[in-house]
């Protein structure tokens, strides 16, 4: 009978986590579009570099964007920028830098990249997504 038991908590963990990765999937596409409707061209979604991930890499003119893309459900006690700890910080921040050494130092008409963040909350009554842009969330003074 126990194991029956631990089956099924398994099973409802899986189930939950595949929830909250639908809502990660969905929060960073709302994210994306965003970007695209403010003239920005994604040049990669979930970037592995090495061990790292970059959510979004996105272009306009001279200009490259990273963005962290932080979701939380309307239950949630944390609030998504409050997600990004120090230990975060410095690891996209290391992305960041790899990504500039290698992809972008190929880009000549790059000339500044910028780390961004997009808090996503679905709203409580509607079910809709609401994003909360922070534009050069943090720099390398900050990690």
């Amino acid at each position: 009978m126990r194991r029956s038991n631990e089956s099924h908590d398994s099973q409802r963990i899986r189930g939950a986590s595949k929830l909250a990765s639908d809502y990660g999937r969905e929060a960073e596409e709302a994210a994306a579009e965003k970007l695209r409707a403010n003239g920005f061209r994604i040049l990669w979604q979930n970037l592995r570099i090495g061990s790292l991930e970059l959510d979004l890499v996105a272009k306009k003119g001279d200009l490259v964007v990273v963005v962290e893309v932080r979701a939380r459900g309307p239950g949630s006690f944390e609030k998504p920028l409050a997600s990004i700890s120090r230990t975060k910080r410095r690891t996209l921040l290391r992305g960041v830098r790899a990504l500039w050494k290698g992809r972008i130092a190929k880009m000549p008409e790059v000339k500044r990249i910028r780390i961004d963040v997009a808090a996503v909350r679905r709203d409580d009554e509607t079910g809709a997504l609401a994003i909360e842009w922070i534009a050069g969330a943090f720099t390398e003074d900050d990690a």
